[in-house]
């Protein structure tokens, strides 16, 4: 291939349709457990989480519901993926091996959400959340209907592998997935380029800036202990009894039980078979769905 301004443009285009390929295949995960936030800036605060907003009876003034409870703030992180391509490469037209590297790319990038915010679920149980305490704990301070303060569970411990019990069916997930700049394909294959110049080397890299944080600590049910109908009604017991400040039943219903791939049979037997022991009727069929998420495992 003689390289010129035409067949660089046409291969710049084939690596982006490679690219696109590869995003499109991609079925993103997160977007079960996640809120998408869109960030103006490097960092977002939440201290609107520190309140699970209610009607009351309208007596005397209103009541103004504060949004400045916590100081729980999430920072954009930036991330990259570039691929060198060699002029050698080019001139003797041996790229057709590098298609497969921009599809692959392409999944990347698309996968990237479900990385960060599946690593941020899993680290629940160490990571503090917005009341200071870890995601996953067994006493988050709520106030009682006297008004004292008392500890809440979202967790029944355990030292097996985790699994996770959630309510995604209200505005706000579980989790927060940040997005600050969507990912932009950029190429430097410019003949006056440092790197083509000085290395032979064209290079097509993509970039963006986002993070995940925690939501609403209420919503989620972490648990290390053996994923049966035992501890799964504990789990789903737990949720939806969970009640905010002065005692006000939140309303919660799970719905989604997330598991690494390792629990999947465990997950099925629970919420798909019919049948249980010997032809029991299994009480808890159909009560949630499953989501069986590789980056957990």
């Amino acid at each position: 291939m003689i390289i010129t301004s035409t067949s660089l443009a046409a291969l710049r285009v084939g690596f982006q349709t490679s690219f696109q390929g590869g995003l499109a295949q991609a079925k993103p995960q997160w977007e079960s457990v996640a809120t998408r936030v869109p960030s103006t800036t490097k960092e977002e605060r939440y201290g609107w989480l520190g309140k699970l907003p209610s009607m009351r009876e309208w007596v005397g003034d209103r009541h103004i519901t504060s949004i400045s409870e916590s100081d729980y703030t999430i920072r954009n992180k930036s991330f990259e993926m570039t691929i060198g391509v060699g002029r050698d490469d080019i001139e003797d037209d041996n790229i057709g091996v590098y298609a497969p590297l921009f599809e692959e790319m392409g999944r990347s990038v698309s996968a990237q959400p479900d990385e960060i915010v599946f690593a941020l679920l899993k680290a629940g149980f160490a990571t503090n959340c917005y009341d200071g305490q870890y995601f996953f704990d067994t006493d988050h301070p709520v106030l009682n209907a006297d008004g004292a303060a008392t500890s809440v569970a979202n967790t029944d411990g355990g030292a097996g592998t985790a699994w996770f019990l959630l309510c995604t069916n209200r505005a706000l997930k579980p989790l927060i997935f940040q997005e600050r700049r969507k990912p932009q394909f950029v190429s430097k294959d410019r003949p006056d380029d440092d790197n083509v110049f000085d290395r032979k080397e064209y290079r097509y890299g993509v970039d963006s800036r986002s993070n995940a944080g925690f939501g609403f600590w209420q919503m989620a049910w972490g648990s290390k202990q053996t994923l049966d109908a035992t501890h799964y009604e504990a789990a789903r017991a737990g949720l939806s009894g969970m009640k905010g400040d002065f005692g006000r039943p939140l309303g919660l219903m799970p719905n989604l039980l997330v598991v690494p791939p390792s629990l999947e049979g465990a997950g099925r037997g629970l919420l798909q078979s019919q049948l249980v022991n010997g032809g029991e009727t299994n009480k808890w069929a159909g009560t949630a769905e499953l989501l069986v998420v590789p980056w957990l495992a």
